[in-house]
């Protein structure tokens, strides 16, 4: 077996791509530095899945990926081997979200389409945390064309940025949030999170006046911006509506007349248990505007409103940014969708 070629090959336990691409993609980084050349012949399917502690399943399938590409071939009987002495200049992209739930599927969904199969990202899942956040991002070893980054912490928000500030700022991408002190021209799609819930509760401002309190579930230990708070606030005193800020919904007791916002998933069952055990009537005893538009909000009590950024222009926008190498900070549309509970 030709030791050199498993040299070559990086399989990142962190990284939530799949591993049959990370194994593509290690021999593709190989052929572009020189270290694989073309006829070199690669390990058997058996060699490398013994050598790399992975499955036979994942090994054909990140050779057939690389067939399928006209990188490799194969002969009966001699195996595989390297067809091309050169690989075109793509995209290479370091992808870093925060976590995974159904609206970042959608990002990552739109974000992969559109770069297309030229681009090879690598693709990290941080969960919100610093440390991982660090590690990952001074673990990486390849060459990569572009760093994306959707920037949320629970905590050390300061120093996360701070790492984001040193990182080069012509590879760059951010998405979702622009956090302050990150200078240099870099691009960026984003959320304009204090604006964006005040122009949407000013569209409703008519139908919110038949409640009593407007209540905001924002969970302290929320990854969400404090700005969105900001802005249901200054909504609340621009036009004389009683607020509340709670910190959770558990063992929260509604009340006829009051009107809900919750930014977590979580929160959203507890809230609309608690209208049935009280046989109230949401949209007219109480009301519910719910974060993030998702399909089963279509469904839930006839049709939960949301407010929402479009997350799949977010991801379409974020591949234009890289395709046209351009250095625009854009914001991303949001919108509200009124439904029955308000």
């Amino acid at each position: 077996m030709d030791n050199h070629i498993v040299s070559v090959i990086s399989l990142d336990e962190f990284s939530s791509t799949p591993k049959y691409r990370q194994l593509a993609d290690s021999i593709i980084d190989g052929i572009r530095n020189k270290s694989i050349k073309k006829g070199d012949v690669l390990p058997s399917i058996n060699e490398l899945s013994f050598e790399l502690f992975v499955s036979r399943i994942t090994i054909e399938k990140g050779y057939n990926y690389l067939k399928s590409k006209g990188i490799i071939d194969s002969v009966r009987g001699k195996g595989f081997f390297i067809k091309v002495d050169k690989i075109s200049d793509d995209y290479r992209i370091f992808l870093l979200f925060n976590k995974l739930s159904g609206h970042k599927k959608i990002i990552y969904d739109s974000f992969v389409q559109a770069m297309g199969e030229g681009a090879s990202i690598d693709f990290y899942v941080y969960n919100n945390d610093y440390n991982l956040f660090k590690r990952i991002i001074e673990s990486r070893d390849r060459d990569y064309s572009h760093i994306v980054i959707i920037p949320h912490f629970l905590e050390s928000d300061d120093i996360a940025f701070q790492l984001i500030n040193n990182l080069p700022k012509e590879k760059l991408i951010l998405m979702d949030k622009l956090p302050a002190g990150i200078d240099g021209d870099f691009g960026a799609v984003f959320e304009n999170f204090e604006k964006d819930i005040y122009k949407a509760l000013l569209e409703i401002k008519e139908s919110l006046t038949k409640y009593q309190v407007l209540k905001m579930i924002f969970p302290n230990t929320s990854y969400y911006p404090h700005e969105i708070v900001e802005g249901f606030t200054n909504f609340c005193k621009d036009f004389a509506f009683d607020m509340e800020i709670l910190n959770s919904s558990k063992d929260i007791k509604i009340r006829k007349g009051d009107a809900f916002i919750t930014v977590m998933e979580d929160d959203l069952i507890p809230i609309l248990e608690n209208v049935l055990e009280q046989n109230f009537q949401l949209g007219k005893d109480v009301g519910l505007i719910s974060y993030n538009e998702t399909p089963i909000k279509r469904l839930l009590f006839s049709g939960i409103s949301t407010i929402s950024t479009d997350f799949e222009l977010m991801g379409q926008t974020a591949a234009d940014l890289i395709k046209s190498n351009s250095k625009q900070q854009i914001e991303n549309p949001f919108n509200l969708i009124i439904r029955s509970s308000i």
